[in-house]
């Protein structure tokens, strides 16, 4: 997929999202707003992994740590083939596999995850029985930032570290955004990369939004050989709404008709000048 096909991926999972969300009346619609961009380039660059592989030993393994923001998991694996894109219809409702956090019900889903600092100690084990076995597969984790003041992750990152799990691969949604308000008022990270580099982990930090830069940058791990990868991706919390980009009140909120009405708007007219 070349880059003017993921910039367009990526609008239209947006315009999927939200629908998604208004129908279902729930939704964590910022941080699936700020993450989208990365699991697009997952899924459509990087992951060696597909509907006919997800059953092989082989493929390559996926965890979404913040799970609150499954939505837009559902949208790229629909999209992806691993289950019919009708099947969001029933997001949220009454015994519908699609709930508000990722289960192994979903074809496409790794592990159950949802109480946040989890992903990451999972994905640690996943790698780690990845080197014992000789397998090529690389296990990909994706943290909130607000998630990583769970001390598990930092426990994870040590564990890993020590293993020397360069088949691990760390992405931190750098949106500086959680329920309550900034990272950096709640509990700050800064300096956060050199805090995970302490941990003995090779880090680059990259623009979570440019879909170029993503598939440049997680095409490129493990950075260093011997040494787990984090990606500290820069992003931006509703990114792609002009009014939920960076308010907290998104974190977990629907829109209204007008609301909803006028991001699809905003979404038509940016799909248009992009294919220009």
């Amino acid at each position: 997929m070349t880059k003017l096909e993921l910039k367009v991926k990526s609008i239209q999972y947006r315009k999927t999202l939200l629908g998604c969300i208004k129908r279902a009346n729930a939704g964590h619609t910022g941080g699936d707003l700020s993450c989208l961009d990365i699991l697009n380039v997952l899924y459509n660059r990087v992951l060696n992994v597909s509907p006919e592989t997800f059953d092989d030993p082989g493929r390559d393994r996926y965890v979404q740590s913040k799970g609150h923001s499954v939505e837009a998991l559902y949208v790229v694996l629909a999209d992806r083939g691993f289950f019919p894109e009708s099947d969001l219809e029933t997001l949220c409702c009454y015994r519908s596999r699609y709930a508000g956090h990722p289960t192994r019900k979903v074809r496409g889903i790794e592990q159950n995850t949802g109480a946040l600092g989890h992903g990451l100690a999972f994905s640690v084990g996943v790698a780690l029985a990845g080197k014992m076995d000789g397998a090529a597969y690389r296990a990909y984790t994706l943290v909130g930032d607000g998630e990583l003041v769970e001390g598990s992750n930092w426990e994870s990152m040590l564990t890993a570290a020590h293993y020397r799990l360069d088949n691990l691969v760390a992405i931190a949604d750098r949106n500086r955004l959680q329920i309550t308000g900034c990272t950096e008022d709640v509990c700050a990270l800064e300096p956060l990369r050199e805090k995970v580099e302490a941990f003995g982990w090779a880090v680059r930090e990259v623009d979570g939004h440019d879909v170029a830069a993503l598939t440049e940058t997680l095409g490129a791990v493990p950075f260093a050989s011997g040494k787990p990868s984090m990606v500290i991706a820069r992003t931006v919390k509703g990114k792609g709404i002009s009014f939920m980009e960076n308010d907290p009140k998104w974190h977990h909120h629907v829109p209204t008709d007008e609301q909803y009405a006028r991001a699809q708007q905003e979404l038509d007219r940016l799909l248009r000048e992009v294919q220009a």
